[in-house]
């Protein structure tokens, strides 16, 4: 049985190591769009074109920080048992006691990055909207409110057994 236990702290770390690479690839993709638009605003092209890259680069690195948050979050939380002196000493960002706090943070992320996702999609179009474009937007208001309720659920459930 111990074994087993020990087996899946394994995984836990290979997840971890692959969010800490895929947070690694995001800052180098960010970057490259960052130096797309300073080429594209030194040519002269239009601003629309660098304002598209630079809001593109910004997403990439919002989910690479993203990325590393959920990395440290694994291996803070599942991974590696830590004295309570040196948990104290983590960012509280990194100190994860539970399961639901981790999906909780996802949850929460995801939403804040379609949101992201959605304003730089958005300049592309040329700013107009048609009936089909708002179904992000709503799809987002719809999770955003779920989550809302989720979590004030959990809330309720947290006090009830606290009595």
């Amino acid at each position: 049985m111990l074994r087993f236990a020990i087996s899946l702290r394994i995984v836990m770390i290979i997840a971890s190591f692959g969010a800490g690479l895929g947070a690694i690839l995001m800052f180098w993709e960010g970057g490259m769009k960052m130096v797309g638009a300073a080429q594209s605003l030194a040519s002269g092209d239009d601003t629309k074109m660098v304002i598209t890259s630079i809001m593109r680069g910004t997403d990439a690195f919002l989910f690479g920080i993203v990325l590393v948050i959920f990395a440290y979050a694994i291996a803070f939380g599942f991974v590696f048992d830590l004295s309570l002196e040196a948990r104290e000493k983590l960012p509280s960002w990194m100190r994860v006691n539970t399961v639901s706090e981790l999906k909780d943070t996802l949850v929460a992320v995801i939403l804040v990055y379609l949101l992201v996702d959605f304003v730089t999609d958005w300049p592309e179009t040329g700013g107009e909207l048609s009936w089909q474009m708002l179904a992000k937007p709503l799809s987002i208001l719809a999770l955003a409110a779920a989550f809302r309720l989720l979590a004030a659920s959990h809330s309720e459930a947290r006090t009830a057994g606290d009595r």
